[in-house]
């Protein structure tokens, strides 16, 4: 059983990726013919064709986090523990754009485009035009923007580019950030580093900041346990109890309580 608009989906058994056009007796769908592509095609154009046709990639179900092997020019799958569908398509915005975003594949915000989806979630982002979302990447977020970005921003690596003057107001979290231009905000990392040239300004908690000469950083750090804000760090740390002064009289047997 398959989706009645589905574009493409894999065998379960062999986990081959086909092509479901095949319609269903009695069933009638409005379809839309396709210019075939121009037979003076480049030989570049060819061979980038044939290599992603060839390629594989493993994805991982949105709902139940199980992973399968997908073709590289499926652009949508349907896991098969959980039968939800999977999107794997890269979107290019290069104007307003205001719905969710759930993907798989890439997404590329253009200096012209405007994203104001609530939530983002790819595989890898570059980000160049204005963000007023969360954004939340399997892989990489890189920024190249100058100004204010009022979501969440999540992802295995951020990379703020040599060009980019951001000012987060929501906390950054990642494994590793990379600090090449001008950013202020807040960070929760494993790993921190400000290259030459780079500015970063604000509170971090992270494992290690490496600040190379000629980089800059200003603000309140916390070297420790990810996740925990420098509040909570101070109260794990108990108090020492103050121990009696040691008397020099000998021991005495303790006196019973007189009742009441």
């Amino acid at each position: 059983m398959e989706y009645a608009a589905a574009k493409s989906s894999i065998c379960r058994q062999c986990g081959r990726s086909f092509l479901p056009f095949a319609p269903k007796p009695g069933l009638k769908l409005r379809t839309r013919e396709e210019a075939p592509p121009p037979e003076s095609s480049s030989i570049l154009g060819r061979f980038e064709d044939f290599w992603k046709r060839q390629r594989s990639s493993v994805i991982e179900c949105f709902d139940c986090k199980r992973k399968q092997q997908v073709s590289g020019a499926a652009t949508s799958t349907i896991c098969p523990s959980c039968s939800a569908h999977i999107d794997l398509r890269d979107y290019k915005i290069t104007s307003g754009f205001s719905r969710s975003i759930r993907t798989r594949g890439d997404v590329h915000l253009t200096g012209k485009g405007d994203l104001a989806s609530s939530s983002i979630v790819c595989r890898s982002a570059l980000i160049e035009g204005r963000l007023r979302g969360n954004l939340h990447c399997d892989d990489t977020a890189t920024i190249n923007f100058s100004g204010k970005i009022p979501g969440r921003i999540s992802a295995r690596h951020v990379m703020v580019d040599r060009k980019a003057d951001i000012h987060c107001f929501r906390r950054i979290r990642a494994e590793t950030v990379e600090i090449k231009g001008r950013m202020s905000g807040e960070i929760v990392a494993q790993t921190v580093t400000v290259e030459r040239k780079g500015a970063l300004e604000g509170d971090v908690t992270a494992r290690a900041i490496t600040v190379e000469k000629g980089g800059m950083f200003s603000g309140q750090l916390v070297i420790g346990q990810i996740g925990l804000t420098q509040g909570e760090l101070l109260q794990e740390q108990k108090p020492p109890v103050a121990s009696a002064p040691e008397s020099n009289f000998p021991e005495t047997a303790p006196r019973p309580l007189p009742a009441t």
